[in-house]
């Protein structure tokens, strides 16, 4: 009975070895099951912080537009520009989580078409977020980033879009038209395009698209919303008499300027982001390569044009230099990691010219934009497109070219028949009186500038 009770202790003595190495072995993989999860969470992590921190950065722009429309709008209508501001994000806010978020990211849920074929409607529904404390295992995208984060980040892009329209027709417009017109911009019109890039749909499965950040995708599709309106309100009252364009000077250029240089911060946020990715070393440099490239790429739009307008009319043009630094960051924003310094440079001084020379040329066809966003966003947004074959050896000039025309059509199309609309069933202007007062007292009752008083 002693031997018989010994043996399995012997056995368990000779065996030890062998044991303790399969312990040691199995420790090993679950401290590599370990890492390779903290290695995840760290990409997730960090991704996530790259979309939170490029987002209230973007957000910061929605300050730089509303600065710089005050500032070049006459005293009498700044109060408007800056109610307008507040309004069109609040709005874009609200209509991109109740309609447009699932519309531009379906997930393969297309309504028309599918991740195959190329999607050109996506989803309807509200944006749903994680739930409160979510663990590794239930995180929606967990090798990816939170869904709060990217649905904050996407929005500020989404808001955007309805910034550019504001300058544009600012001085002339109602505000309740212009706001029904941010809610379907927001909802609808602006997200079902960036599906068809951003959510998978078919310009990027068809055609190849390349818009890194959106130079078409966000800024040509506010410029053509604001191009559209323009061509229904029509001009300013005295902006142009007979064959000559009459100077409206803006109410404080300290304001625009302001918001141009917030505006130039906020694109670091706008193209930095869009990296999506800062979980590797790759990754981070690009992020850093990317700043570099659009913060030079402002640089030449404003050295282009403060040189040109020189050459020009013997002075130079303060408001042509900021949307020249403007126009920089636009060109830049459609690919700002594969150039060079100098590339990304000469890119933006080529926007800066378009400025230039894109400012009187529409006010020849009597297309009356206050702020010049058309030329900034719209034909800077199309040289940016195209130049990205310039620098990015996957890119086509077909394929940029057809994308160009088939988001322009669309954009401008739609706005055209929505502004009409509006003009039809609420009117689009103002009385000529309450625009001779201006906006500020007629529309609203409330001055920006109270103790002012004109004559």
């Amino acid at each position: 009975m002693k031997l018989k009770s010994t043996l399995p202790l012997v056995a368990v003595l000779a065996l030890a070895p062998g044991l303790g190495m399969a312990q040691e072995a199995a420790e090993a993989a679950e401290a590599t099951t370990d890492l390779a999860a903290a290695s995840t969470d760290s990409v997730f992590i960090f991704n996530s912080l790259l979309f939170l921190i490029g987002g209230f950065l973007v957000f910061w722009m929605a300050a730089g537009f509303c600065m710089l429309e005050a500032g070049l709008v006459r005293s009498k209508n700044v109060t408007m520009q800056l109610t307008k501001n507040v309004a069109l994000f609040s709005l874009a806010a609200i209509f991109y989580y109740l309609i447009g978020y699932n519309i531009m990211y379906p997930l393969g849920n297309w309504t028309i078409g599918t991740d195959e074929t190329g999607g050109y409607l996506g989803a309807f529904g509200v944006a749903v977020l994680e739930a409160v404390g979510v663990g590794r295992d239930a995180a929606d995208d967990y090798g990816y980033a939170s869904t709060g984060s990217d649905f904050f980040f996407q929005l500020m892009f989404c808001a955007t879009t309805a910034s550019i329209v504001s300058g544009t027709l600012a001085e002339r417009i109602k505000l309740w038209p212009f706001l029904v017109f941010t809610i379907i911009l927001t909802a609808l019109i602006y997200p079902i395009q960036a599906s068809w890039k951003w959510g998978g749909g078919f310009l990027d499965s068809q055609f190849g698209f390349l818009d890194f950040a959106g130079s078409t995708v966000v800024h040509s599709v506010g410029g053509w919303a604001a191009l559209a309106g323009a061509i229904v309100l029509g001009p300013r009252i005295g902006k142009y008499v007979d064959s000559r364009t009459v100077p409206m000077p803006g109410s404080n250029l300290a304001l625009a300027t302001l918001g141009t240089f917030i505006l130039w911060l906020g694109w670091f946020g706008f193209n930095g982001g869009s990296q999506l990715a800062m979980g590797t070393v790759g990754d981070v440099a690009d992020v850093s390569r990317i700043f570099a490239n659009t913060n030079t790429a402002a640089a030449g739009g404003a050295i282009a044009a403060l040189i040109l307008t020189q050459m020009l009319y013997g002075k130079i043009d303060l408001t042509m230099v900021l949307n020249g630094a403007l126009a920089g960051l636009v060109s830049i924003t459609a690919e700002p990691l594969t150039p060079t310094l100098g590339a990304a440079t000469l890119i933006g001084a080529v926007g800066g010219v378009i400025v230039v020379f894109a400012i009187p040329f529409l006010d020849k066809l009597k297309i009356d934009d206050v702020v010049g966003a058309i030329p900034v966003h719209l034909f800077a947004g199309i040289w940016g497109t195209l130049a990205v074959v310039l620098t990015n050896p996957d890119a086509t000039l077909m394929g940029q070219l057809i994308s160009i025309v088939i988001v322009g059509v669309f954009v401008f199309v739609v706005s055209l028949v929505v502004w009409f609309i509006l003009k039809a069933v609420m009117g689009l202007r103002v009385s000529e009186e309450a625009e001779i007062a201006g906006l500020d007292t007629a529309e609203l009752g409330m001055e920006a500038y109270p103790e002012f008083h004109r004559g």
